[in-house]
């Protein structure tokens, strides 16, 4: 069956790329694969399993994690569900925010005088 794997591989420079393409390239399965140097991200397609293309890539020495695929909706829970410490915050930013525009017309009113 084909999937697709993506990890996040600690990639400084072409030689690092390199490595990563040369592992890949010998890897039995594989039918493609991109890597992005810039975003630091290594995508496998192809009838692998997503642990031997994690430790085929880990092999390289780079630092090497699953690219973190499931963490973003959990991430919008999380905005969702608001802390205590960042309700205070923002109660305290639109209490200054009442507070301005009435200075603003405090100091306008005397000038009109």
């Amino acid at each position: 069956m084909s999937q697709t794997v993506v990890l996040k591989v600690g990639m400084s420079c072409q030689g690092c790329v390199g490595a990563v393409n040369r592992v890949l390239g010998k890897m039995e399965g594989v039918e493609s694969f991109d890597i992005d140097i810039k975003e630091q991200k290594v995508t496998v397609k192809g009838n692998v399993e997503p642990e031997a293309v994690f430790q085929t890539v880990s092999k390289t020495g780079k630092k090497t994690s699953y690219w973190p695929v499931e963490a973003e909706p959990k991430a919008e829970a999380a905005t969702e569900s608001k802390t205590e410490a960042e309700t205070k915050t923002e109660a305290k930013v639109d209490a200054t925010a009442d507070f301005e525009p009435k200075l603003a017309e405090a100091e306008t009113k005397p000038s009109q005088v």
